[in-house]
């Protein structure tokens, strides 16, 4: 699998692009499976199951798109990881489920690298943490599979302006806030974050190799 970490922040329609044409050729079997990390410049995507009542401003361009989930916000400061690869080279009978599981478990043991103790809750996608105000999420995850090739991903919320956020309703959930490493007081840059989550990839059974 291969991997590559942009250095400058890539437009998101140019993101999606290259991840369409990429995923083509990993199912045609002309190129390799590849985890891409990079930042975004600001705006908010929906996804399949966003709602019209949860988009609150309009001050950063709004993508729809075709990944599973509701709003989000990307941003400088903030590691969002595509994954393409082919669950039918990875498993016996493709398990939907069972990747989400497996996207929820790396970034749980790359967040831990930093001491920071993430934890799944239940009916809720993502990663979540406990603060001093009540329980938050650090990480987001949002995923299409295309003839089971995997594309969309994850991102980990490192330095964003969280004030962002405050455009959506992150992911429909309006009880729980969102927060970040440098929240929690993590002085952390999003390039150690991207080499915590390659050095812990091949501890996750199914996105290994």
């Amino acid at each position: 699998m291969e991997w590559i970490l942009s250095d400058k922040p890539v437009p998101y329609e140019e993101g999606v692009q290259k991840m369409e044409a990429r995923v083509d050729a990993i199912r045609k079997g002309t190129a390799d499976e590849l985890v891409w990390s990079l930042q975004h410049p600001p705006l908010y995507t929906a996804g399949t199951s966003a709602k019209a009542a949860d988009l609150i401003g309009s001050d950063f361009p709004v993508y729809e798109t075709g990944r599973g989930g509701e709003y989000t916000y990307h941003g400088p400061g903030q590691l969002v990881t595509y994954i393409m690869c082919n669950l039918k080279n990875r498993q016996q009978t493709p398990d939907l489920k069972k990747y989400i599981w497996s996207l929820e478990e790396w970034i749980i043991k790359a967040i831990a690298e930093f001491d920071i103790q993430g934890e799944r809750r239940e009916g809720r996608i993502g990663i979540w943490v406990d603060t001093p105000s009540g329980e938050k999420k650090i990480a987001a995850i949002g995923v299409r599979i295309r003839h089971w090739v995997t594309y969309h991903g994850l991102s980990i919320n490192v330095n964003p302006d969280l004030s962002h956020f405050q455009g959506i309703v992150p992911c429909g959930i309006r009880e729980f806030g969102v927060t970040s490493f440098h929240d929690l007081g993590k002085k952390i840059s999003v390039q150690q974050v991207a080499v915590a989550l390659q050095a812990t990839q091949e501890r996750i059974p199914l996105l290994a190799g």
